[in-house]
């Protein structure tokens, strides 16, 4: 029995010896690629982290804002498309429930109609956060997570793409007779038992006190479909080379690879 335990109790200690050892061998070899990755980034001049990094940004983000900026940019993709907002959806699903899909389905085609409209406002705001970006941003963000640039711009233009995006919404929103479709959905179905209660709790959802405002949520699942997409183009630019489409963005993502 001694025999046995002591057994063991040898085969335990080996059994952490080896794990611990295994640790710092993993841990050795992060610090090496660490190290091998800041070596890399450290033999390019300020100019090409700089240039390299600003030419990858610029091209995802035009891929970005081209991907969203037209008609069915938005509705036509399940990964960004708006769905109508929470306090809508029982009213949603009372409508489908009585066949009247078309009511709410023109609702989400001119939310996101208003949110492709308003997506190439994010150009020029882009396009500043880029020329403002220094030496060190640049090579926190080639460094740093993937999706540091991602993460970079929503601090430095999220402000600035909403005060953007709002005011061409609310025309578009204004345009399409969002708040008027309503009152006459009303006036058509005067007589329709569940329908018209259904109705009748969206207007007031919609236009009374406990009113929506549509066009702050239109504004911000943009900003949200935005973001997801440049996210997108950032994982590409650090994931695959092919997408690395000058010599420079190629050099400074690849050192950063080693």
């Amino acid at each position: 029995m001694k025999k046995t335990c002591l057994t063991i109790l040898c085969f335990t200690v080996l059994l952490h010896a080896r794990a611990g050892w295994l640790d710092a061998l993993n841990l050795g070899k992060a610090t090496t690629n660490a190290t091998t990755v800041s070596a890399a980034v450290a033999a390019l001049s300020d100019g090409q982290v700089a240039g390299g990094l600003k030419e990858a940004l610029g091209n995802g983000l035009q891929k970005a804002i081209a991907n969203l900026g037209h008609d069915g940019g938005f509705l036509t993709n399940a990964s960004v498309k708006i769905p109508l907002p929470e306090k809508l959806q029982t009213v949603e699903k009372t409508l489908r429930s009585l066949k009247q899909d078309k009511l709410a389905d023109e609702f989400v085609a001119t939310m996101n109609h208003a949110a492709e409209l308003a997506v190439p406002a994010a150009a020029t705001v882009f396009g500043d956060a880029v020329k403002q970006m220094s030496i060190e941003d640049a090579k926190s963000v080639l460094t740093g997570p993937k999706d540091s640039a991602t993460q970079f711009f929503r601090r430095n233009t999220q402000t600035n793409l909403y005060a953007k995006f709002y005011p061409i919404v609310q025309s578009a929103t204004a345009k399409a007779g969002v708040t008027s479709s309503y009152k006459n959905m009303m006036a058509k179905v005067g007589g329709g038992g569940g329908l018209t209660s259904a109705l009748g709790g969206l207007t007031k959802t919609y236009l009374g006190e406990d009113a929506l405002d549509v066009d702050a949520y239109v504004t911000n699942k943009t900003l949200d479909g935005l973001f997801k997409m440049v996210a997108d183009e950032e994982k590409s630019i650090r994931e695959n080379p092919i997408a690395r489409t000058t010599d420079l963005m190629k050099q400074v993502f690849g050192a950063v690879g080693k």
